[in-house]
């Protein structure tokens, strides 16, 4: 089988992109790993598809790089807004459907675009993290000396602990630093450290408003390994916020056919 493959970065997050609007496209789990796979596929921390929804503009339907149907990626729905303007689906605006429902979006000429996320109402506040979720569980923890952190070994002792063992977690890692925040992610599905997180900053800037230490009141700067990020948002109360934006450039790498075989 062959198939068209666009890839596509947000911050250093990247993923494989196919579009699907015929739906004539099943991958099998083995198949999706194969394709995000490093050394033997196309390379890529996640894959989606863009199909066709009736009312909106599309579906994204999103996999890990384990190949398995995951929740919401911020990063992920950045860059397939850029996917689909590139194919000619939407403009400047979109609006679509993911896991955890309908989403909008704004892309301008340079590619930089702005997605609304769901509201969150509840953050659950422990002796030394936070747990929310923002289309997807994260887990945060504040800690110093960010740089020299073990993220690998440490987010992966918290994911697979006997509270998220079954389900997962990502874990984030997070320091103020003057007027941004520098956040680490370690991601489940991906089971390493990925260079940028589009819902794990999206939890860090919220539960860095909570603690006093987001860089101003209704936007928080993010840094991460693979670029910089922006949240906005509105409180409502202490740990309830709505109208959350994840701003951030989503970069086209290139289009490339592969013959993929039915069964790997």
């Amino acid at each position: 089988m062959q198939l068209n493959c666009y890839k596509y970065q947000g911050t250093g997050n990247d993923f494989v992109l196919i579009d699907n609007r015929d739906n004539s496209i099943s991958l099998s789990t083995e198949q999706i790993k194969w394709l995000c796979d490093r050394r033997f596929g196309i390379g890529a921390d996640g894959l989606m598809l863009l199909e066709l929804e009736p009312g909106i503009d599309f579906k994204m339907v999103y996999f890990n790089s384990d190949g398995n149907e995951s929740s919401m990626c911020g990063n992920g729905g950045r860059c397939i807004v850029a996917f689909a303007k590139q194919i000619g689906v939407i403009d400047k605006e979109a609006k679509f459907i993911a896991i955890d429902g309908i989403h909008e979006a704004k892309i301008n000429e340079e590619a930089y675009v702005s997605l609304k996320m769901g509201d969150v109402r509840k953050i659950e506040v422990g002796a030394d993290y936070f747990y929310l979720n923002t289309g997807s569980p994260h887990y945060v923890k504040f800690v110093e000396d960010i740089e020299h952190i073990d993220v690998f070994n440490e987010g992966k002792a918290i994911r697979y602990n006997s509270r998220f063992e079954v389900e997962g977690t990502n874990v984030n890692f997070i320091e103020k630093k003057e007027d941004e925040l520098f956040v680490r992610t370690y991601e489940r599905g991906v089971e390493n450290e990925t260079l940028s997180c589009g819902t794990g900053v999206t939890a860090a800037a919220l539960v860095a408003a909570i603690s006093g230490n987001s860089t101003s009141k209704n936007n928080c700067a993010i840094k991460t390994l693979g670029g910089n990020l922006n949240v906005k948002f509105e409180k409502v109360l202490e740990s309830t916020f709505y109208n959350i934006w994840l701003e951030g450039p989503a970069t086209f790498v290139f289009k490339t056919e592969i013959d993929i075989k039915e069964v790997l």
